[in-house]
This record gives C-alpha cells, structure tokens and sequence, in this order.
C-alpha cells in the first residue's frame, strides 16, 4: 500500500458512530429511547438546575456561609526583589520593561514589590507599591525606589 493522502484511512476501530436513539424497535433504541419508562427526565424539554436534588434541601443552602470578598480589594502583579536580579546594573525597570520581560502578568492596580529573596545590583525600580523590605534591600544594594501614582 503506498502511502498518499488520498490512501489515509483511520485505524480500524477508531472511529464509532453515534448511537441513533429513538430509530423503531429494530435498533434496540426504540420506543423509550434509552430514557427509562415513565417521568421527568423522561419527557422532551427536560432540564434540571444544577445542584438539584429533588426538592431536598440542597448542599449548597446546607451548609453555611463563610467569609466575604472585599470588592474593593487591590490586584496587584506580585513581584520579588529577588527577581530583580535577571536585570544589568543601573537599569531602570519599570512596569512596562517587567511585562516585556514577562516577570510580571498585566495587572489592574499595577505592580508591587515585596521583599523576598537578595539583591545584588544597582537599580532604579518604578512600581506602583513597595513593601518596606524590598525598599530597604535595594537601597541597601544602592539602588532607588520611585512609587507611581
């Protein structure tokens, strides 16, 4: 068998056709199509919410509630100082260097820098917030922090 595209067959087994419900009594499918005999999921148009359970009380109403979330809360792209080891000396990093670098995802309220980890280069880092010991560690390492409104 020579091997064109024309000749490319699937290996035999791999394809199945679909079970063809509701088809006469011939096909083993017939009459109730495979949806049991009498009630409501056997009627056309059935759809159930889900997490029902019959008209119990369902688990989600159950069990009770817990905590809140704070609507107001900031998303901020999360960033090590450590990470800020990939840059040379005296590179200005910004926001915008960090998302062509992708050490930070685009984010809705910007990018914080927290504390993890050793610095070890001069730089001139532009975020949006700074923990206190990531404003330490790269001014320790002689570089400068620059907060963007």
């Amino acid at each position: 068998m020579s091997l064109n595209l024309h000749g490319l067959r699937p290996s035999k087994g791999t394809n199945k056709k679909p079970k063809r419900v509701g088809r006469g009594p011939g096909s083993g499918h017939g009459k109730t199509a495979t949806r049991g005999e009498k009630g409501q999921k056997s009627r056309s148009g059935f759809s159930q919410r889900s997490g029902f359970e019959g008209g119990q009380m369902p688990l989600y109403r159950r069990v009770p509630k817990r905590g809140f979330k704070n609507i107001f809360a900031k998303e901020h792209a999360i960033l090590n100082v450590g990470d800020l080891n990939h840059f040379e000396d005296g590179t200005t990093i910004s926001p915008e260097l960090l998302l062509e670098k992708r050490l930070v995802r685009k984010s809705k309220d910007g990018v914080r820098i927290l504390g993890g980890g050793e610095l070890d280069k001069k730089l001139t880092v532009r975020a949006h917030h700074f923990s206190q010991s990531a404003r330490q560690k790269i001014e320790r390492a002689g570089g400068s922090v620059e907060v963007i409104g």
